[in-house]
């Protein structure tokens, strides 16, 4: 049986399309995944539902799908995508508006359903993890409740033969492990293979991590042409073994450095990688150098999946009201320190700025101290500074203080201020908990476009 060819066209949200444009036209692909929901992705998403019930969806999925379907189509490529997010069916609808505009000849999508469990959670209380809390706790604040689902949830989908499949939260790593289920018949139980396949998934899920990308170290790593990094794609044979590779003449790189990275990546222990459809066993994985940009996988296992599911639930957390103001030239970090001295005063006042006493913040100048604190750059004397106060606020009002508050320096803090910016959003917090799978029932639902 020749190999399962199986792509990443994005690993995230914001990801670029060109790559996956490039699979699409000259992998030989067999599916080409999109990847694209975060942890507070789908709660976001679930807001943008409230406010329109057709939408809830990924922003650009109508763009990915514009540029792919086509050669997809044309090669018999699947395209397997979490784009649905809080709203799989509309997002099947809209993937057939893009089909009717491109005057494809036919379209047929799977919508896998049931992920949302926010009514069994609201029923239900339970313990959240690495909390002392439960659900309980964000009673009038919670705003999703989503599952995990696992391969198993995709498998009817896939069975029905679409060209496009559409979900909602699903395990990252299963978007790739069900068609390499369903092409080869692995059973549900096949722990091993499944943890074979569970390597890959987790392999390809961010894309162009593993071939190149939040790799390079310039001088100590370096990634050739990084700024057309190719997208990275498995050769998987029937047994489990694969290939991680990328197109030939795109940037980037596929060796064992990236692919231990990745491997390593969000991975607690990898002797028990927990995941729906298996715990995978990575803890003797084997990465062999078999080409140029490829690797080959071997050495993953797995054991029995757990009896429970993740969830993750989206909560309202308050805003985040922010101010930034830059300085420049000599005395710029004098003049920086000053104006967050007197920005601290104005929000210890409670004559000054009742709202926003004893509120959490954090001042810092971008450049010297934002990203390890003051002790590591108490020695550094830079041209420029730019400084940030954001304050953790209860409502939109005190948010809008905070870059009032900054603003005010132009003419009542030190010389020379500029660039003001300012800024509020709401904070979409996040909490996890388990789930019975019992509580959990996915369906499928298939829509159809013939011109």
């Amino acid at each position: 049986m020749n190999p399962y060819r199986i792509g990443a066209g994005a690993g995230y949200a914001g990801d670029r399309i060109d790559p996956a444009l490039d699979l699409a036209q000259r992998g030989q692909l067999d599916a080409l995944v999109f990847e694209c929901l975060a942890e507070r992705t789908i709660a976001l998403a679930q807001l943008r539902r409230r406010a329109d019930p057709d939408a809830g969806f990924d922003p650009m999925l109508m763009a990915r799908m514009r540029a792919v379907l086509p050669a997809c189509m044309a090669q018999g490529t699947t395209v397997i995508t979490n784009m649905g997010a809080a709203n799989p069916l509309a997002a099947g609808h809209a993937v057939l508006a893009v089909a009717r505009e491109l005057k494809l000849p036919r379209l047929r999508v799977a919508v896998v359903l049931g992920d949302d469990v926010l009514d069994w959670v609201r029923q239900h209380d339970a313990p959240l993890l690495d909390s002392a809390d439960t659900v309980r706790s964000l009673d009038g604040r919670l705003i999703s409740a989503n599952a995990y689902l696992g391969a198993d949830a995709l498998l009817p989908a896939l069975a029905a033969k679409p060209d496009v499949v559409i979900t909602g939260r699903v395990a990252d790593p299963s978007l790739f492990l069900a068609p390499l289920m369903q092409h080869f018949g692995w059973a549900h139980d096949d722990w091993h293979r499944l943890g074979q396949g569970l390597v890959v998934g987790h392999l390809l899920e961010c894309a162009a991590q593993v071939s190149g990308g939040y790799l390079a170290d310039p001088g100590r790593v370096d990634v050739p042409d990084l700024h057309r990094v190719g997208f990275p794609l498995a050769e998987v044979q029937a047994d489990g073994r694969a290939v991680i590779t990328k197109l030939p003449g795109t940037g980037g790189r596929v060796d064992r450095l990236g692919c231990t990275a990745q491997l390593l990546y969000e991975v607690e222990d990898p002797a028990a990688y927990l995941q729906a459809d298996v715990t995978g066993d990575f803890s003797r994985v084997r990465f062999t150098e078999a080409g140029s940009d490829r690797v080959s996988v071997t050495g993953a296992t797995g054991h029995a999946r757990p009896d429970r599911l993740k969830v993750t639930l989206g909560y309202a957390d308050g805003f985040i009201g922010e101010g930034q103001i830059s300085y420049a030239g000599p005395g710029a970090r004098g003049r920086g320190e000053l104006a967050l001295e007197i920005l601290r005063h104005r929000l210890a006042d409670a004559a000054l700025s009742p709202s926003l006493a004893g509120l959490e913040q954090r001042a810092e100048l971008i450049g010297v101290n934002a990203m390890h604190g003051p002790a590591l750059g108490a020695d550094r004397e830079p041209y420029e500074v730019r400084v940030r106060l954001a304050v953790r606020c209860d409502n939109r009002a005190q948010a809008e203080r905070v870059g009032h508050e900054v603003e005010a320096l132009y003419l009542n803090g030190p010389a020379a201020g500029g660039g003001v910016t300012q800024s509020v959003r709401e904070v979409v917090a996040v909490a996890s908990m388990l789930i019975p799978r019992e509580a959990v029932r996915p369906r499928c639902e298939i829509l159809e476009w013939m011109a």
